[in-house]
């Protein structure tokens, strides 16, 4: 039988939209894997330790998300670090996080960068491997979750981590499999019934079908769902409800 995880980013409270904490924690009920925000670009210590609190123990893996000191913007305006400051970001936010699993005798079982870090991370080579050497200094047993085919999945494998290759339910794609930029006017599926479609052809098929019609082949397993989103919730059960009439299993 064909299986997928499904993640989530969440608890990314923020002062520029209201934050439901109640909403997160309904969508533990159809997700396999959470990214939890860190406190750069959205997230607080009270909001990681409900979340965490609530996932703990019920068979859903527990991973940070660590974004770009910026909160103004939600962490979605690329930023020009050092890659000491980028290495240094990412150790403080998987040990912010860490610390409240450690109370909770649970552990971190992934990174995935979030925001305009994790799309400078898919390009850019030497952001990639900084990520994944900070990932791996901290703990070389935890998995990367990255775009798939990306230059950050590239660099894990190379580092020694292992890598869980991740699809977007609402994205569009370029040809080149690189997702089509936010700015862009059709960067996100707005039709419930295509993005069920193409989360149906990326897991049985292994591929997607670009902004431009061209069919491109990738690695999907796993399946990105945006907590923040204004019907995610609805969102994700019908994800749950396509995968299960399609004989596809839904685990981290």
């Amino acid at each position: 039988m064909l299986s997928i995880d499904i993640n989530c980013d969440m608890g990314e409270s923020t002062h520029l939209w209201p934050y439901d904490l109640e909403k997160d924690k309904l969508l533990l009920s159809y997700v396999s894997s959470i990214n939890l925000a860190c406190g750069y670009h959205a997230g607080d210590a009270h909001t990681m330790y409900a979340l965490a609190e609530a996932a703990a123990g019920t068979g859903i893996v527990i991973g940070a998300h660590p974004g770009y000191p910026d909160r103004d913007n939600f962490g979605r305006t690329d930023m020009d670090l050092s890659p000491s400051a980028v290495y240094e970001l990412m150790i403080y936010q998987m040990g912010a996080l860490d610390a409240f699993l450690r109370v909770l005798h649970t552990r971190l079982h992934h990174v995935k960068p979030h925001g305009a870090l994790y799309n400078r991370a898919a390009k850019d080579e030497t952001i990639a491997e900084v990520i994944c050497k900070a990932v791996y200094d901290y703990d070389p047993h935890l998995v990367l979750y990255g775009l798939s085919g990306s230059k950050l999945i590239q660099a894990a494998t190379a580092t020694g981590l292992r890598t869980c290759s991740e699809v977007f339910a609402d994205r569009t794609y370029q040809d080149d499999g690189h997702l089509t930029p936010r700015s862009h006017p059709q960067a996100l599926l707005t039709s419930t019934d295509q993005a069920l479609q193409q989360v149906l052809q990326m897991v049985t098929t292994q591929s997607v079908t670009s902004l431009h019609g061209k069919t491109v082949p990738l690695v999907a397993e796993t399946i990105c769902v945006h907590g923040d989103g204004v019907r995610a919730l609805e969102f994700v059960k019908e994800i749950r409800i396509m995968l299960m009439a399609n004989g596809v299993e839904v685990g981290s």
